[in-house]
């Protein structure tokens, strides 16, 4: 669980919506950071005071020596003046009640030095001490397009937001929050632009939260590298989306190389991709995979009505922009289906009869300069009942095309439906871009691949509104868990957990001599499997201890002693309690389900192709635990090999609805033993058409157990 709940709004009013601002280290010298912020604040409404002992004005205004000489005591102190100064002005801001402190010096957590981080740490914890919300260190400040509070020493753009739709950018990258803040200047209307840094107390998890709750910002954006705590971040993308805001989002730091320069930069955690990419599809937000589709995917989601159907249509002069449409929808996952009987007719009665009645749509340039015949073929893919949202092949900038923006969004406002222009023209910034940009009705994207992308996110929202109930713990799991002091659970002690939840296990039993395993073999019928029973040997197959097919009851004494004699040579040390003797279930499509608790992410589950194909394929899909059945079902259509499951040349279909309950029950052991089971893993999971049977198990219990 995070340390504490997100920040709200009103927490952080006093940080980006401060009715009074003092600028710590205000300076004359020009491009100094004090000089700077004060220049920016230009058209701030509150009251601004400047604070530098060496001046008694700058300028026209007054400057004062300190905080504490200051007329009142500011809702905002920013601190623009070097790291040896940060500790010593903190405590002055607290001395004089300044419920929030904004700090710009770099020289802390993210030098990956010990007395740096630890100076980091007091400033966090006094802070926190005395009830000061503080952003930074390593911050380059804000922007609040909506009172003109742009506290920054950075150059951004000006212009306050009047109204209507607009993006709450928060971004842990100072620098890359304000390129994407530029924005602004080609037409997208933003409510707020925010950083992190360091993160020392505010970070990007309080950001999106207070930003939910602004009402200002419609939609939010989100680029940052990392964070200590995920499940905060969870906590802040449901607040989010229980407020009805889109929640967009790109990580950065994905790989090996990106994660320790996350570290370097901000001293953060970046975490494995795929954990990251399991919270966010919990908390139903909008991934993004390139910096350049941020801002596209989060306008349109800003200015997007509710969808009103799945489907697309295109409508271009361009064959090849029709052709690549279809390609597209066809790769992302989007439909593009053909026109109703009622809108084939009407298409047939405006094209030429050359040109085909169909989706895409290309009318070929004759109906292109026909204004009145194009509108009307706009209104009809618009008017159909399949359609949620038009997408315009806009190929060429040029005054013409301009012109004919206005009717095509009021056609779209008509429908209650999305005009999607995308710029396949190579005149970025040509006539009609910052028009199309600034229509509430029209939404601009320059690729086709992120166009597809948005709208599918858009029409199809994924992740939990709340997460599934917890199933009750059954009697004598907490003992199965708590026996001997082994780290990992034997085979046997492993499944007899498995089937405490319900999920079905072989018959099987334990053998200490081979006349014992032969004997036992007999009695559950031939032919058995038999394997070493060690909480030591974590790998079987690897040390010999496993033997398939075994027959008859001279086989089963032949299969002990080898047993034995392999896993003793392979591991010397390991205690060897046995051998497990187990009905050999018939053979079936084997499937990985696994959990593992990770820290800062909590308990996330596993499923994959199993056996011999686990590494092999790398097919596997992870979700935060605990899942629904529903939710398990979903994860199991999104392997590579889910035709499988239906049957393939040949082969049966499985058993689906008991294999996506065995998921979602592993998923529920994993979340109710969070303190004792670190790892837990059934490979493989047998499916058969009538049932799955977990023929092998492993918990690896918590280092603290």
């Amino acid at each position: 669980m995070p340390s504490r709940p997100p920040y709200s709004a009103e927490d952080l009013r006093p940080l980006y919506a401060p009715r009074s601002i003092a600028v710590v280290g205000a300076s004359p010298r020009a491009g100094s950071f004090g000089g700077r912020t004060v220049e920016n604040l230009a058209g701030f409404q509150g009251r601004l005071y400047l604070v530098n002992e060496k001046y008694d004005h700058i300028g026209e205004r007054p400057c004062h020596p300190s905080l504490a000489a200051l007329p009142e005591v500011p809702e905002l102190a920013v601190l623009t003046t070097p790291a040896n100064s940060i500790e010593g002005l903190l405590e002055e801001a607290i001395a004089a009640g300044i419920p929030a402190v904004m700090v710009y010096a770099s020289g802390f957590s993210e030098l990956g030095d010990a007395e740096a981080a630890a100076t980091q740490e007091r400033l966090a914890a006094r802070a926190a001490e005395a009830g000061v919300r503080l952003l930074g260190p390593n911050c380059v400040g804000l922007l609040n397009y909506t009172s003109g509070a742009r506290i920054t020493f950075a150059g951004v753009p000006e212009g306050r937001h009047e109204g209507g739709p607009a993006i709450g950018l928060v971004s842990q990258s100072g620098a890359l929050g304000f390129a994407l803040a530029q924005a602004k200047d080609r037409g997208v209307s933003l409510s707020h632009v925010v950083s992190a840094g360091n993160s020392a107390d505010v970070d990007v998890a309080d950001w999106v939260s207070a930003l939910a709750h602004e009402p200002a910002c419609t939609a939010i954006a989100c680029a940052f590298e990392g964070l200590a705590e995920p499940l905060k971040f969870l906590a802040a993308a449901r607040i989010a989306r229980e407020a009805g805001k889109p929640l967009v989002i790109f990580k950065m730091a994905t790989g090996n190389e990106g994660a320790a320069a996350a570290m370097s930069h901000t001293g953060s955690l970046a975490g494995a991709a795929e954990h990251w990419q399991a919270l966010f599809e919990a908390a139903g937000a909008t991934v993004v995979e390139d910096f350049e589709a941020l801002i596209e995917a989060a306008w349109f989601l800003a200015k997007a009505p509710a969808p009103r159907a799945p489907g697309v249509a295109m409508l271009s002069g361009s064959g090849g922009a029709a052709i690549m449409a279809s390609d597209m929808g066809e790769a992302v996952g989007v439909p593009l289906p053909q026109p109703s009987a009622a809108s084939l007719a009407r298409l047939k009665e405006l094209l030429p009869p050359f040109v085909p009645a169909r989706n895409p749509c290309d009318v070929t340039a004759g109906v292109i300069n026909d204004v009145d015949t194009l509108l009307a073929c706009a209104d009809t893919l618009m008017g159909d009942p399949q359609v949620g949202a038009l997408i315009f092949g806009y190929t060429y900038a040029y005054e013409t095309a301009t012109a004919r923006q206005a009717a095509l969004s009021a056609l779209a406002a008509k429908h209650g439906k999305p005009l999607i222009h995308v710029w396949l023209t190579e005149h970025i910034d040509g006539p009609g871009a910052r028009e199309a940009e600034r229509d509430p009705n029209v939404m601009v994207f320059r690729s086709l691949r992120r166009a597809f992308a948005a709208l599918k996110a858009w029409s199809a929202p994924q992740g939990q509104a709340v997460p599934p109930a917890a199933r009750a713990v059954p009697d004598g799991a907490g003992a199965i868990l708590a026996r001997g002091d082994a780290r990992a659970l034997s085979e046997s002690r492993s499944k007899a957990l498995l089937a405490r939840y319900g999920i079905a296990t072989p018959g099987e039993a334990r053998a200490g001599s081979a006349e014992e395993a032969a004997r036992v073999a007999g009695g559950i019928g031939f032919p058995v499997v038999m394997k070493v029973e060690s909480a030591d040997i974590a790998h079987k197959s690897d040390a010999g201890g496993v033997v398939l097919g075994i027959d008859s009851p001279e086989a089963a004494r032949a299969a002990y002693a080898r047993i034995i004699e392999s896993c003793s040579a392979a591991h010397p040390a390991a205690r060897i309690e046995g051998v497990l003797v187990q009905q050999m279930a018939p053979p079936g499509l084997e499937i990985i389900v696994g959990a593992r608790n990770v820290p800062g992410f909590g308990p996330l589950v596993t499923v994959g192709m199993g056996g011999v194909l686990t590494e092999l394929l790398a097919d596997a899909v992870t979700a935060l635990a605990p899942l629904s059945v529903p939710e398990a079902r979903g994860m199991l259509a999104r392997l590579k090999a889910a035709p499988l499951f239906d049957g393939y040349r040949g082969s049966p279909p499985i058993a689906l609805e008991a294999l996506a309950e065995a998921v979602a029950t592993v998923s529920h052991i994993a979340a109710n033993h969070p303190e004792e089971i670190a790892e837990l893993d059934v490979n493989p999971l047998i499916c058969l058409p009538d049932r799955v049977i977990a023929v092998d198990g492993l918990v690896v219990r918590s280092a603290k157990n």
